[in-house]
């Protein structure tokens, strides 16, 4: 199973951007998915998540400025970032809780995308 990130990039403060990560591979399923974020010199933090039947949770930092989708057909996660702040830069990365096989299932993580908010 592979996760390819796209969509960061360089953005002014106050600007938007949309990321995206696709799975591919053999799977039958996708549970949750979500957004992680790892700024330098500090820890991996989750930024938002979904779950199978769509319940979203957000970051504080984050809520009410980013919104996270999925699209089943597509086994894939989206996250539309507005109002980006200089804090908000960091390395993005997306991860997948999939169902293997019927007893079997394990986490896999993208590649990680760079988020940049500067003017």
């Amino acid at each position: 199973v592979q996760l390819q990130a796209s969509g960061g990039g360089l953005v002014q403060p106050g600007g938007s951007l949309r990321l995206s990560c696709a799975a591919s591979g053999n799977f039958i399923s996708i549970y949750g998915m979500a957004w992680h974020r790892q700024a330098p010199g500090k820890q991996r933090e989750l930024v938002a998540s979904i779950s199978g039947s769509d319940n979203t949770n957000y970051a504080d930092s984050v809520r009410g400025r980013f919104t996270i989708s999925r699209d089943n057909l597509k086994n894939s996660v989206s996250l539309q970032m507005n109002g980006l702040q200089p804090e908000d830069t960091a390395v993005y990365y997306c991860a997948a809780s999939v169902r293997i096989t019927t007893y079997n299932s394990a986490n896999y993580w993208g590649q990680g995308t760079q988020v940049t908010v500067s003017s």
